[in-house]
């Protein structure tokens, strides 16, 4: 039996990869929101596939492949079979995308809770022992029944509780810790599967062919780091319900100051001219030429 290590860099990857599966929920629950406040199917079938994007792709795959960077097996090297590894990034997308889409459309329920959380959370770990069988290494690798049941339990009832989050939860401290315990419970998920797994060397076997984890974790990170740019720019683009809401009071009330401001303005103008003098008025005073100057009489030349 070969020797597993889950953590040959320390803390380094199981900190770094629950902290991407927290920014991915993160985005993804904020998504969600908008689509609840979607008015038209296009616009929440828009907001859907960015969360499926958020939560699929960045919280539960992108989490599972950096944990994975610290795994080691005693007495032989690490492969990955590209094709493979793509297609579980692909199913973790599509699946959470399906689930979303029972939840988000119709009328939100429980049924549709529960069944978008079995389906989401089967898929779920379905891509990751789908993700375990990309590699490639001189071994025969075994799982223990219990373990994968427990790990396939927790699948679910984590995309289950995703995705009541995804359609109750409002305000930014709320997400953020529903983030945090999202991210929570996929990062247990994932480390409960790979507690299940055994190894038994085959050091006679051929060297294994595919990429390594370093050559792959360049494009994923740029991969990661441009989705979530998206999700930011397209949620900083697109205002909330509150938004516009609190757009709608403060144009209201600019309106109702300029209108006092008018009013205020008519106001003095009709004052001024009430104690301003009458043109016209008579004062007792010629008003043109000159006349003669009182108490001076005037001379006559002969």
């Amino acid at each position: 039996m070969a020797t597993i290590d889950h953590f040959q860099y320390g803390w380094i990857t199981p900190v770094l990869s629950y902290a991407l599966s927290v920014l991915g929920s993160f985005l993804g629950l904020l998504c969600a929101a908008r689509a609840r406040e979607a008015q038209t199917t296009g616009r929440r079938a828009w907001w859907i596939g960015l969360a499926a994007w958020a939560i699929g792709g960045t919280a539960i795959w992108t989490m599972h492949f950096t944990a994975m960077l610290g795994f080691r097996v005693s007495g032989t090297q690490i492969r990955y079979d590209v094709p493979t590894t793509i297609l579980s990034a692909l199913i973790a997308v599509v699946v959470v995308g399906v689930g979303l889409v029972i939840v988000g459309f119709g009328r939100v329920s429980w049924p549709r809770i529960i069944f978008g959380g079995l389906f989401a959370g089967l898929g779920v770990a379905g891509m990751h022992y789908l993700g375990m069988g990309a590699i490639r290494m001189r071994g025969k690798v075994d799982y223990a029944p219990s373990l994968v049941a427990v790990s396939v339990l927790i699948a679910v009832v984590a995309a289950t509780a995703a995705f009541w989050l995804a359609v109750n939860v409002r305000g930014s401290r709320a997400v953020t810790g529903a983030a945090l315990v999202m991210g929570f419970a996929v990062s247990g998920m994932h480390y409960t599967g790979m507690a299940a797994m055994s190894v038994h060397s085959q050091p006679t076997a051929p060297a294994p062919s595919g990429a390594n984890g370093s050559t792959l974790l360049l494009p994923i990170m740029l991969i990661v780091v441009f989705v979530a740019f998206v999700l930011f720019y397209a949620l900083l683009a697109s205002p909330t319900e509150d938004d516009r809401a609190a757009s709608v009071y403060l144009a209201d009330r600019a309106a109702e100051r300029a209108a006092a401001d008018r009013a205020a303005a008519d106001r003095a103008a009709v004052d001024g001219d009430a104690v301003r003098p009458g043109a016209g008025r008579a004062t007792g005073r010629p008003t043109g030429g000159a006349g003669p100057v009182p108490g001076r009489r005037s001379r006559r030349f002969d």
